[in-house]
């Protein structure tokens, strides 16, 4: 080989490795960048998986909420008609309109004249005289007093003071109410 050949063959090598030598830090830069794209992509698909999985499990955890605030409304319902139903009750206990269910079969002559049953199946109420509730003792001065109206009178069926008869007081009365009013009125003409 003459030394021509080697010459060309020298310059080639060094245009080679001069072209090497500036294109590499471009060739590091892409790479570099390449490589930083990688791992901002594979950041990216992470936090977009870990706000994914967040979402779902706080989009389950908000219906299981709805699920027990719909549980807790309806408890609240049933809690305020059981607290109505008690205060109908207490109502009826106050005027004395489920006075049977305070007294035994056995203990009816003892409350006989006490007891809200005939006035209560009339819309009157009855009770014990405190001075304020009353307008007049009823009976052998017993302090019951007739509160709605004037005295029973116990014999005909009719209030003093009213023409209304016995029979549609009792209207839309229970038999068992009616046949409460039966005895007490057959007691009191036994007397």
């Amino acid at each position: 080989m003459s030394t021509t050949a080697w010459i060309i063959l020298a310059v080639v090598v060094a245009l080679i490795l001069i072209g090497l030598l500036v294109l590499m830090p471009r060739m590091r830069a892409k790479a570099r960048e390449k490589k930083a794209a990688r791992e901002l992509s594979q950041r990216r698909e992470r936090v977009a998986t870990e706000h994914r999985e967040e979402a779902g499990t706080r989009a389950t955890r908000a219906e299981e909420a709805e699920r027990k605030a719909a549980i807790a409304q309806q408890n609240a319902a049933a809690e305020r008609a059981e607290a109505e139903r008690h205060e109908q009750e207490a109502q009826l206990h106050e005027r004395g309109l489920a006075d049977d269910q305070l007294i035994d079969d056995h203990e009816r002559d003892r409350f006989q004249g006490v007891a809200g049953g005939d006035d209560a199946m009339r819309g009157g109420s009855a009770g014990v005289t405190d001075g304020t509730r009353g307008e007049g003792t009823r009976g052998e001065g017993n302090g019951v007093t007739g509160a709605r109206g004037g005295a029973d009178d116990g014999v005909t069926g009719t209030r003093s003071g009213s023409d209304e008869p016995a029979a549609a007081r009792q209207a839309g009365n229970t038999e068992y109410e009616q046949g409460r009013h039966d005895e007490a009125t057959e007691r009191k003409t036994r007397r």
